[in-house]
């Protein structure tokens, strides 16, 4: 049996025009700036400051050299800290969004 229902409407597939990427979560409070840092000195340099924020506020660690990919996260694990998201930077490298839970 066929359905004889009304033609969906809307653009086609593939017309629709992208849209702007909407910002995920608040904004950081604090911004570490640990570009051309090697590893480990982006997380010396976030353990050191996080205390800097209230809890429940983002700071941002901006890195790039790739090991801060993994460590981060890692350290966010290991310290029961909330990592809300890692973004790529226009210059090269990355910012990582860290929400101090104590």
């Amino acid at each position: 049996m066929r359905f004889r229902g009304r033609a969906k409407t809307g653009p086609p597939p593939g017309d629709s025009m992208p849209r702007p990427a909407e910002p995920e979560g608040p904004p950081p409070v604090l911004v570490i700036d640990a570009l051309g840092r090697k590893c480990p000195i982006p997380i010396i340099m976030l353990a050191e400051r996080i205390r800097e924020i209230p809890v429940g506020q983002v700071v941002a660690v901006l890195a790039d050299d790739a090991a801060a990919r993994t460590d981060v996260p890692a350290w966010c694990r290991m310290k029961s800290q909330d990592f809300v998201r890692e973004e790529t930077l226009g210059q090269g490298g990355w910012g990582f969004h860290i929400r101090r839970t104590y």
